[in-house]
């Protein structure tokens, strides 16, 4: 493209040489952001997106996190045993005259090894539900993550065809700026042979330098497009742009309501999301009930303490003093112990959460039944607006095809002098109006089907 305006410049006359000047500027600026530039398909492009995501990155390690909390350890179905070490340092000094040892200072050590499990054999089975809940938080992390990558999905999708409408947008740009050079030309060549005077050269450069105009704007929107693109997979590189691959297909699927709506009760992840919360709920429920049953638990251990006592020098009643050494000494010991308990009162407290945990469900089943009633709505509004829209498709693409013919047409009455410059334009605006109007159309019902095919959980297998 750029060699092909540098071409132009050489071609055109001076008066309009600015805008080819513009435009190849305006190229060459974007050939420069587009050093890196690489083909990318839609596939590709969410192959990207799902690696580079942050909420995706974090979504999964909850789920490593909620996957490492479920364990029957955890969840207490196992004994605990604890290595315990005691040490026990003591002096006393004591003095009586009236004894046959007046004076004694005594040392004391002692240091006492010991082992302590303790474990609860039955609480109401609260471990089992215990267990039920850590495997249900670990499959809603799940969840959470399938709902990041679904909105991740979708935004890419959007960005994607943002993108490839404005690349088509900016070849209609295009197509209609070298009608309009054309023209230039072809009335310059007219004047040369008194055929078409000043004015008519001055109408015919006008719109030459709109459509330049035009085209540079179109051009940095594109650029834009692709710079949002970029920003939805994720990545931080905006001087890496793309040659997209994939088109706009005209081509539009059928979608019955019966079908969809099966669909969207069965794998919509937010109607997956809070019937799992309604579960979590309900075990919440089981285990605070659990906490009527009584706890029993066995204790059990064994300690080995060495104990040594020195005396140090006593003064007996004569006066004398003597050394009078030390005693050391060592037994052990073990344990086994079981207990029950059972709370008869306790001010009505567990009653109340247990009520507490009942309305819990409620609640949660209620958003289950508010998100259905909303969903369906969303999808029995998405299903009419998407066939509208796919018959604004067909509309534009017929309008879109008149207009390329009466452009073909106007081309020939114009050389002919059928029509005057005026006209032409007119008719040049026309078409690119209808291109705009069919591009903007498709663009708007892929974003319709999009959402449609998220909405039944389509976008995540």
């Amino acid at each position: 493209m750029i060699s092909y305006l540098r071409n132009r410049v050489t071609t055109v006359r001076p008066i309009h040489q600015l805008a080819a000047l513009m435009i190849f500027g305006s190229v060459l600026a974007a050939g420069t952001l587009r050093a890196q530039e690489t083909s990318l398909s839609l596939s590709e492009a969410i192959e990207i997106g799902l690696k580079n995501n942050y909420q995706i990155q974090i979504r999964q390690l909850e789920k490593e996190q909620a996957a490492n909390l479920n364990d029957w350890g955890v969840a207490g179905k196992y004994p605990t045993i604890n290595l315990t070490l005691n040490n026990n340092n003591t002096y006393s000094g004591s003095k009586n005259p009236a004894s046959f040892l007046r004076e004694l200072s005594q040392f004391g050590t002692g240091l006492g090894p010991g082992i302590e499990a303790n474990w609860v054999l039955f609480d109401g089975y609260r471990v089992r539900f215990t267990k039920d809940q850590l495997e249900q938080q670990e499959r809603m992390s799940e969840i959470s993550t399938k709902l990041a990558v679904e909105n991740t999905i979708q935004s890419i999708i959007q960005a994607y065809y943002a993108a490839l409408v404005q690349k088509e947008q900016l070849d209609v740009r295009m197509e209609v700026l070298d009608l309009s050079r054309d023209r230039v030309a072809y009335q310059e060549v007219r004047r040369e042979y008194g055929q078409a005077g000043t004015f008519d050269v001055l109408q015919t450069q006008d719109a030459y330098l709109n459509d330049s105009t035009s085209y540079i704007v179109q051009l940095n929107t594109y650029e834009n497009a692709l710079r949002s693109l970029n920003l939805a997979m994720g990545i931080d590189v905006f001087g890496t742009n793309y040659t997209l691959t994939d088109t706009l297909t005209r081509e539009l699927p059928a979608y019955e309501f019966e079908a969809m709506q099966t669909r969207l009760l069965a794998n919509n992840q937010s109607i997956l999301n809070l019937q799992m919360a309604r579960e979590l709920a309900h075990t919440n429920t089981l285990l605070q009930e659990a906490t009527k049953s009584p706890t029993v638990s066995v204790r059990g251990g064994a300690n080995y303490n060495l104990n040594k006592t020195v005396f140090g020098t006593g003064t007996f009643s004569d006066g004398n003093e003597r050394d009078l050494g030390g005693i050391g000494s060592s037994n052990y010991s073990a344990f086994i112990n079981l207990s029950a308990t059972y709370n008869i009162f306790d001010g009505g407290v567990r009653r109340k959460q247990v009520e507490n945990a009942k309305t819990g469900e409620l609640i949660a089943q209620l958003n289950i039944e508010e998100a259905k009633r909303n969903l369906n709505l969303q999808l029995q509004n998405g299903l009419a607006t998407f066939e509208s829209q796919k018959e604004l498709v067909r509309v534009t693409q017929q309008l879109a095809d008149n207009a390329r013919r009466n452009l073909e047409i106007a081309e020939e009455r114009f050389r002919g002098g059928l029509i005057n410059s005026f006209d032409y334009r007119t008719i040049q605006l026309g078409y690119i109006n209808a291109n705009q109007a069919l591009l903007n159309a498709i663009y708007n019902v892929k974003l319709t089907e999009t959402e449609l095919i998220r909405l039944t959980g389509g976008l995540v297998r």
